[in-house]
């Protein structure tokens, strides 16, 4: 066997929640979430149509987790426009009760149609005044009337729990938990690193994970998933020592290097140096893809910085 050098990479380190790591976080939510885009420009046009919000009886009414019957008068792709009196709003697909997850555009579209008119029980998930938006939600509307309190004091930090993902984007996996909706940040998705949580979790799929945080004030809940397992980093020294020949997988090519996978769920990286000692100077991009399984030599672990280095083997 022959090896060739890389060197270390792939800090996992996560930061605990706190209100910088959410106003982070959610700070492009509007960006980055289909189901949620546009509610602004929506409001404006229904404010212009008449159908002006009486925002002192919506944060009321959010604020006393009441049920409210509203009518829908329009839809888009994401999901559902809602008034009534004093309040008008959007309810995202994910948080109808009986929408059919998988569909194509046209059939989307025929069945979001086929709410215009109807009335729906609905509770008020998000209340922002400054920013003229109202989302509601059909589904946490099914835990009753004032239930949002008893659940936030159900949920401690610690606590395992098993909830429906209502929606998936680039930076993390909504869960609803009963009533209310959780994030687990991307970071807290695996051990590993996730680019690309869509191609791990689907909408209305059951999910178990771990409280971090709640804040009953914010209505916020932070959530993992990753911490129901045992943190790999904690004992790979034990099951692996400095020379050992693996096998991985690879996860993410870049322009310094290959990220590659081992089977307790680690990344490390073979250093772009070792490639070029390896195969000459070719793109990297030519040679591996995305879940091709490779030789690798383990060249340095660093546990306490979450870093392994990797290098490239091949039999003479």
């Amino acid at each position: 066997m022959r090896e060739k050098s890389g060197i270390l990479s792939n800090s996992n380190i996560t930061p605990e929640p706190d209100e910088g790591w959410w106003a982070s976080v959610l700070a492009d939510e509007d960006a980055i979430i289909s189901d949620r885009a546009d509610v602004n420009s929506r409001n404006n046009q229904a404010n212009v149509n008449g159908c002006g919000t009486n925002w002192e009886n919506v944060k009321s009414i959010f604020l006393r987790d009441e049920v409210i019957d509203l009518e829908v008068y329009g839809f888009n792709r994401g999901g559902l426009l809602v008034k009534g009196d004093g309040i008008q709003g959007f309810v995202p697909v994910s948080h109808l009760v009986d929408f059919p997850i998988e569909t194509n555009e046209e059939e989307r579209q025929e069945q979001l149609a086929n709410y215009e008119g109807l009335t729906l029980r609905l509770k008020v998930i998000e209340c922002e005044p400054a920013n003229e938006r109202v989302v509601l939600s059909e589904r946490a509307a099914q835990a009753g009337e004032g239930k949002r309190k008893q659940l936030f004091e159900s949920l401690k930090t610690g606590l395992r729990t098993t909830g429906l993902v209502t929606n998936v984007t680039d930076f993390g996996v909504f869960v609803d938990l009963g009533g209310v909706e959780g994030l687990v940040h991307v970071s807290e998705l695996s051990w590993g690193r996730v680019e690309q949580p869509a191609t791990m979790f689907i909408i209305g799929q059951s999910v178990e994970v771990m409280v971090l945080q709640v804040n009953e004030s914010t209505a916020r809940i932070a959530l993992s998933i990753k911490r129901l397992t045992e943190n790999p980093w904690d004992t790979l020294q034990e099951n692996h020592q400095k020379g050992d020949v693996v096998i991985a997988e690879v996860t993410s090519i870049q322009r310094f290097g290959v990220f590659v996978r081992l089977p307790e769920g680690i990344e490390g990286l073979i250093h772009i140096s070792s490639i070029a000692d390896f195969y000459g100077n070719s793109d990297s991009a030519k040679l591996f893809k995305i879940g091709q399984r490779l030789t690798v030599k383990i060249l340095h672990i660093d546990a306490e910085r979450r870093r392994l280095g990797l290098g490239l083997v091949s039999e003479e």
